[in-house]
């Protein structure tokens, strides 16, 4: 079975002139590698396509796959996730992870949490700043917290993303509109722990395959999983693994919210406690990083007893299921 490989190569936009932050979420040449090597010992083959610019190139060309394993984040638009299984599926060939709509729906963190809140699951309150008049009608008390609606990676997230009072609401808001391009998600801060959790399959066969603690040390940022936090997370985070009912609450938010989502194969969900110590979701990351040592998933599924390995079996096991593709043999 032959498994191309879709993927965003920081490196090919870097090339472009692209700045290190807009160029955050895509991968490093060594995740690719990685994500290749392994798959190949599971017993597949593989192909490297790249980015959709090469995906198109070669679909016209009619070139076919047995199934993609994608992880496009795309570079515009609030569907950029969306554009590479919205061309897969129009050429249809299988693919591993979520599909267009969940993946649409997911990058835009505000329609994410209507849905879930509609389920039951517990969410901070927030309002969406289109422009500068929208401040104004923010009745929400402080602390509160801001962010861009539709990024990933804590990229426009900082030490100044915890807003105190009216002043602060305004400058975050103003410069979040400007440097970004795009509304800006005002929450209720939760100043409790905050906890992410792995799970793997789809529906009814969603299964956590761990959850861990972000401990923030002293040099980090106060208080946020910020963008430097995280790109610096070697020197700047203690990643904890968590028992208890604290856990198995988080965990049970957590595959809710991806069922109710209607998630697919793999993904990770944020999770914050409130100030009574009640897990709320944050928000869900359907296409979550897979370097093997710098990405919170493999990284809770290490803590968890679960290798790299296992974790991509997990990921390969559902996509070939789903789609009733003969799972090689080894």
């Amino acid at each position: 079975m032959v498994v191309g490989l879709t993927y965003d190569l920081r490196s090919d936009y870097l090339k472009m002139g692209y700045s290190e932050q807009e160029t955050a979420e895509f991968d490093r040449d060594d995740t690719i590698d990685a994500i290749e090597k392994t798959i190949q010992s599971l017993g597949f083959e593989t192909e490297r396509i790249g980015n959709i610019y090469a995906l198109t190139g070669q679909l016209n060309q009619g070139k076919k796959w047995d199934i993609v394993f994608n992880i496009c984040e795309g570079m515009f638009g609030i569907g950029r996730e969306s554009q590479v299984p919205a061309l897969l599926e129009a050429f249809k060939i299988p693919y591993v992870f979520s599909g267009p709509v969940v993946l649409s729906l997911t990058l835009h963190k505000a329609l994410t949490k209507r849905v879930v809140r509609d389920a039951g699951i517990l969410t901070p309150d927030f309002y969406v700043v289109s422009s500068e008049k929208d401040i104004a009608d923010i009745q929400m008390p402080f602390p509160l917290f801001a962010k861009p609606l539709a990024e990933g990676t804590g990229k426009g997230i900082d030490g100044k993303s915890v807003l105190n009072n009216e002043k602060e609401l305004k400058n975050i808001c103003v410069h979040l509109l400007n440097s970004h391009q795009q509304p800006v998600l005002v929450e209720s801060f939760l100043p409790g722990r905050e906890f992410t959790v792995g799970i793997t399959g789809w529906g009814n066969k969603a299964k956590a395959v761990g959850i861990m603690e972000v401990v923030l040390k002293n040099e980090a940022e106060k208080d946020v999983y910020s963008y430097k936090n995280k790109e610096e997370c070697e020197s700047l985070v203690e990643y904890v693994s968590v028992t208890g009912q604290i856990a198995e609450d988080a965990i049970q938010l957590s595959l809710n919210a991806y069922r109710v989502l209607e998630c697919l194969d793999a993904g990770r969900v944020d999770v914050r406690l409130d100030a009574l110590s009640r897990p709320q979701f944050i928000e869900i990351n359907p296409l979550a990083g897979l370097h093997p040592e710098h990405s919170d998933l493999p990284i809770l599924c290490s803590l968890n007893g679960i290798s790299y390995p296992n974790l991509m079996e997990r990921i390969m096991r559902s996509a070939t299921e789903r789609y009733g593709l003969e799972y090689p043999r080894t």
